[in-house]
């Protein structure tokens, strides 16, 4: 736990909840008739109601992306090194909403709340909801905090996916778009990913076709495996090999299939963590979002056609060791928007760290992102 909260940070933070009655009809053909969103915000709407961030989650994140829920939380949000005053994301000047996705495991409507029309958990009854759904959920999150247009609208990996799908879905209401390490579509090799990432939760004896929580027990060892193969995708080799190397635990080989190397050490513990903090039928729904998006299908392929009436602003940052989502699938995004004469700054970043560079503050990436936020602070109201 933090000794004293840090003069950069948001603070302590409480999460607020707004339940929906207005029925949600899913790209899968389902109607939700009612949901809730968990959100954070941080910092102040101003009186012209014109200095609103929206930032949106990855796979695995949630609404907590800065600040503390008590001194006695030992991390702070997941997006704490950009959320905060003097920050990029800066909170003296900009009022930023967080929330955690439909479909998630943090608070909002999904696998692990109360169906309704049961009164039990909606478990694997869960719809399956897309990237466009999402979007839609938080045009009317927005409506309710009274915000008609987002300064930005900012996410990193499938964050960055719901960026663009909010430009082209409500070209009006953002008037920039930070999309960061993400792609336009899933390649075929990371659909591929999130399928093994599927069968190991899905084979796991304990999953119950989903209804684990039915049978008071989790997919523990799926989980494991979940989270230890995502991992691995999210890092580059550099980054591996500079942390652990070929290091052994004991210094020795013991000639067995214990724990012999510190790599096997560090993924069997970030499997075992994640056990407690994420639900299982959520890890599958986000999977499956990630890989229906693809909003040039509905235009034969054509991302420039679909991107053709967006007006926000863009700047795409990627990162060149991040082989999940390349830098040539950042440029995809790019050259689409310069296709059709859209306004787009592109960096690319050196970095060693991977995919999960866009969470880390690299001096580059950090000057990038602080520079074209410094911009739209200058077009807020006072």
């Amino acid at each position: 736990m933090p000794e004293s909260i840090p003069v950069d940070s948001v603070g302590l933070v409480t999460p607020q909840t707004h339940h929906f009655d207005q029925p949600l009809t899913l790209d899968c053909g389902r109607v939700l008739a009612q949901y809730d969103l968990i959100y954070e915000t941080y910092g102040e709407l101003n009186a012209a109601a014109d200095n609103a961030i929206l930032i949106c989650h990855a796979l695995s994140g949630d609404h907590h992306a800065a600040g503390y829920h008590s001194m006695d939380e030992r991390k702070p949000g997941w997006w704490d090194s950009a959320i905060g005053p003097g920050k990029p994301i800066d909170t003296n000047r900009f009022f930023v909403v967080s929330l955690n996705n439909l479909g998630g495991c943090k608070g909002s409507t999904g696998p692990n709340t109360i169906n309704p029309d049961t009164g039990k958990l909606w478990g694997p009854d869960f719809p399956i909801v897309t990237v466009r759904d999402w979007v839609e959920s938080q045009a009317r999150l927005a409506n309710i905090l009274g915000i008609t247009q987002w300064a930005a609208v900012i996410g990193g990996s499938l964050g960055g996916m719901q960026v663009l799908q909010w430009a082209i879905d409500y070209p009006e209401r953002l008037r920039h778009a930070v999309v960061i390490a993400a792609a336009p579509n899933l390649t075929a090799q990371n659909i591929a990913f999130n399928e093994v990432v599927r069968q190991a939760l899905r084979s796991d004896p304990g999953f119950h076709e989903g209804r684990y929580a039915e049978h008071g027990v989790v997919p523990a060892h799926g989980l494991k495996i979940a989270r230890m193969l995502g991992h691995i995708t999210y890092l580059s080799d550099d980054a591996m090999r500079k942390k652990f190397g070929r290091e052994l635990r004991e210094g020795k080989i013991s000639f067995g299939f214990d724990v012999e190397f510190q790599v096997e050490s560090y993924l069997r513990y970030q499997g075992e963590s994640f056990v407690d903090r994420f639900d299982a039928n959520t890890y599958l729904l986000m999977t499956k979002a990630l890989d229906y998006f693809d909003p040039a299908a509905a235009h034969g392929g054509d991302l420039s056609a679909a991107l053709a009436h967006v007006q926000a602003r863009f700047l795409v940052v990627s990162f060149t060791s991040d082989w999940r989502f390349a830098p040539e699938r950042s440029r995809e995004i790019v050259k689409a928007l310069l296709d059709g004469d859209k306004p787009v700054s592109y960096a690319e970043v050196e970095a060693h760290h991977g995919h999960d560079a866009f969470l880390i503050p690299i001096p580059h990436y950090f000057d990038v992102f602080h520079s074209y936020m410094a911009l739209i602070a200058q077009e807020v109201s006072p």
